[in-house]
């Protein structure tokens, strides 16, 4: 075998998707069965879309014509100038990008990893040898753990809730809602279903942080939900690497900053075509370059805007500047349109 990936999410099956493309003789290992959710914003920019296509992938879902920040009386809005994005269930992701990869002909089998090993021509993997790994393994990625490559960190715990609610969307653009010390994201995600993810420090039910949106629950009010609430975090994870020897992380199990900017679909999949690439060059170390290339304006583009929403004055003024200076806020919706790493 020449590349086994761990992890089925939609890293992973990008990964394998690639692979298969480029020729290689590739394996998918997930410990869950069947379509898999996730809480997350459910938001592809135009940059993720683009490379799903490329890849054969066309979930069903409702386009976004851009973003909208909102803050009481405040408004700013800037439109995708490089096409449409995407609402899209992770459901409904999950499954189109399963259906390419069996159509693809690559294996996915139901396996957890517990050992890795490695020597000079590629990795054992609970007995199982390849030529590489892939560990998509998820924000707190295991293997990531086990080769040493994590980072703890305490400070700025941040956490994401995600309900769904049964009604017709009012907006064809992401909406993110500013309160005080959190942020409510709002997606279309179907013709009668919204998406609304909370990302917050606090502690608490869902219910409870959404009342920090009082203009945003009461459009909610007497809407039925579908399905639970799920939650995900702490969002911050560092890594000291990408590589370790033979085994390269990609997605969120390479680190992940913030859910703020929305790009971690659009990351992920730019990772995964990267990791091939490498792979196929024989040079894992390859990727840890192209892996910093790709993610750096994300980094400080979502480094900066955290650490201004941390200070409360800073905070409370970003909605308000945004709609006075519509150019520069449109500019910072665009550069996170794009695709990453251009």
């Amino acid at each position: 075998m020449d590349l086994l990936v761990a992890g089925g999410g939609p890293a992973g099956l990008a990964t394998a998707l690639h692979a298969a493309r480029a020729g290689l003789d590739v394996t998918v290992w997930e410990q869950r069965a069947g379509t898999v959710d996730k809480a997350c914003g459910e938001g592809l920019m135009p940059g993720a879309v683009a490379a799903l296509a490329a890849l054969g992938v066309h979930p069903r879902g409702r386009d976004l014509l851009g973003v909208r920040y909102v803050a009481g009386p405040h408004r700013a809005d800037a439109v995708f100038r490089a096409g449409p994005g995407r609402g899209v269930r992770r459901t409904t992701l999950h499954a189109a990008l399963r259906e390419a990869v069996s159509a693809a002909g690559v294996r996915v089998e139901q396996r957890t990893v517990r050992r890795v090993e490695q020597d000079g021509d590629g990795v054992v993997v609970d007995g199982t040898r390849a030529g590489h790994l892939v560990a998509a393994d998820g924000l707190h990625s295991p293997i990531r753990r086990a080769l040493g490559l994590h980072r703890p960190r305490r400070a700025h715990r941040r956490h994401g809730l995600r309900r769904h609610y049964v009604l017709g969307p009012w907006s064809d653009r992401v909406e993110v809602h500013w309160a005080r010390g959190a942020e409510a994201y709002v997606t279309p995600v179907a013709d009668d279903l919204v998406g609304v993810a909370v990302l917050t420090a606090g502690c608490g039910p869902y219910d409870d942080h959404l009342a920090d949106f009082p203009e945003l629950r009461e459009r909610l009010a007497g809407a039925g939900t579908a399905g639970p609430v799920r939650g995900a975090g702490p969002l911050r994870q560092d890594t000291s690497a990408r590589t370790a020897g033979r085994v390269l992380l990609v997605g969120d199990a390479a680190g992940y900053v913030d859910a703020l900017t929305g790009e971690g679909i659009a990351l992920a999949l730019a990772q995964a075509s990267a990791a091939v690439r490498a792979v196929i060059g024989g040079d894992p170390g390859a990727y840890e370059r192209e892996w910093r290339r790709l993610t750096r304006r994300h980094r400080w583009l979502t480094h900066v805007l955290l650490g201004a929403a941390r200070v409360p004055p800073v905070r409370a003024a970003l909605v308000p500047a945004a709609q006075r200076l519509p150019w520069l806020f449109s500019a910072a919706v665009g550069a996170l349109a794009r695709p990453a790493g251009t």
